[in-house]
């Protein structure tokens, strides 16, 4: 069987889920499209490196991101840092000739969204932004039965993602809140993985008219250099400036005539991952809260007038990705099976020779989308949403 070699780029969270899927996707999709190696990974120093490849089974490590990606034997470059550094890293390895998986959101800007996108062109390699919430199978099934008309014509689209992680004023100043690094706040962080549910299940966004917020106008420094999602507290010491939003609620209006919302917040008290959205047609409507996830809630209007109503419908063998899954509806899966999903995905596409989705160029769309938003909190005015040509 062919075989694939994986240089990361990023030892941290993304990191970890990144690993999990490498090693777990022909455990679960056998025979596999091909076989993962971990083969480098890298990091901000040779100590930090060396303890991420132990820990995630990679056969080398390196404290230089540049040494993955001009290494020969490398075919994917995975990259799994802050915003900051996916652009540099994705031009450098399209130039390179490698395949490319890279973390949402694709960049900070649309400008260097429009860089990769243009990289990644020319390359002609296969390239993924990793929206992996698209892979939960309760989506997939609700994608099928969108596309099947079983709701009819899309009327409606209302997408939260809600989080409670940074909510405390002391949860320290993770580079989530640093434009510099991040680019925006719970725009980009969270707010764009609605944005990617909202174009892949309704279609395009033509207009927004958004309200951005922040609440929590400064937070301690961080003790050490890992993202800790709010999971210490800063105590008196120095804090530093949050230049980002907290919080998002734009108004949307779709190419095919569909209206939404979206709404996105990390200061949510209570909860944890609460990412839905709800979604009206002309013949039925779906609901999904990724906090259920093996569940999809569909009520279909030919459905009698003495039983009509929400019923929940259990993903499993017979819905999409079940085959590779759990053999029992509703036996459970997690956030690890949709990076699995999304492995899966990836590497059938470099196999084949094929595009897979979402790629850079809806990452660099979901960039325009975003970056609209911010222009609208801005003027207070609705904003057009260009759309990305090629």
């Amino acid at each position: 069987m062919r075989t694939l070699n994986v240089g990361l780029i990023g030892g941290g969270f993304m990191g970890k889920a990144h690993s999990l899927a490498y090693a777990a996707m022909p455990m679960f999709f056998w025979p596999a499209p091909a076989l993962p190696v971990r083969s480098i990974i890298a990091e901000s120093d040779e100590a930090l490196a060396a303890q991420a490849a132990q820990r995630f089974g990679f056969e080398r490590s390196t404290g230089d991101w540049r040494e993955v990606v001009e290494d020969p034997d490398v075919d994917v470059v995975d990259i799994a840092t802050p915003n900051h550094l996916h652009a540099e890293i994705a031009i450098a390895a399209a130039r390179a000739g490698k395949h490319i998986i890279c973390e949402k959101p694709l960049a900070r800007t649309t400008a260097e969204a429009a860089a990769m996108w243009n990289a990644v062109k020319d390359a002609g390699t296969v390239h993924m932004v990793a929206f992996n919430y698209r892979r939960t199978p309760a989506v997939a099934l609700a994608k099928k039965y969108i596309e099947e008309g079983a709701i009819g014509r899309v009327l409606n689209f209302r997408g939260t993602y809600l989080q409670d992680w940074s909510a405390h004023p002391d949860a320290p100043l993770s580079w989530r809140f640093r434009k510099d690094i991040a680019g925006s706040g719970a725009v980009g962080d969270i707010g764009s993985h609605v944005v990617d549910l909202a174009r892949h299940l309704v279609g395009e966004i033509a207009s927004v008219n958004a309200l951005v917020s922040t609440f929590v106008p400064t937070r301690p420094l961080q003790s050490g250099g890992a993202d800790s999602l709010g999971g210490e507290r800063g105590g008196a010491g120095p804090r530093g400036d949050v230049d980002v939003d907290d919080e998002v609620m734009t108004l949307l209006r779709f190419e095919g005539g569909a209206v939404g919302s979206i709404e996105a917040t990390r200061n949510a008290w209570g909860r944890n991952n609460f990412l839905t959205f709800e979604i009206h047609g002309t013949e039925g409507s779906i609901v999904f809260n990724y906090e259920r996830r093996d569940e999809l809630q569909v009520c279909f209007a030919a459905d009698g007038d003495d039983r009509r109503g929400f019923r929940t419908v259990y993903t499993g063998p017979n819905t999409p990705y079940g085959e590779g899954l759990w053999p029992i509806p509703a036996l459970g899966i997690g956030y690890g099976e949709t990076k699995i999903i999304e492995a899966y995905d990836f590497f059938s596409a470099v196999v084949s020779g094929g595009s897979v989705s979402p790629s850079f160029k809806d990452g660099y769309q979901a960039a325009l989308v975003d970056e609209a938003v911010l222009t609208s909190a801005t003027t207070g005015a609705w904003t057009s949403v260009p759309r990305v040509d090629g």
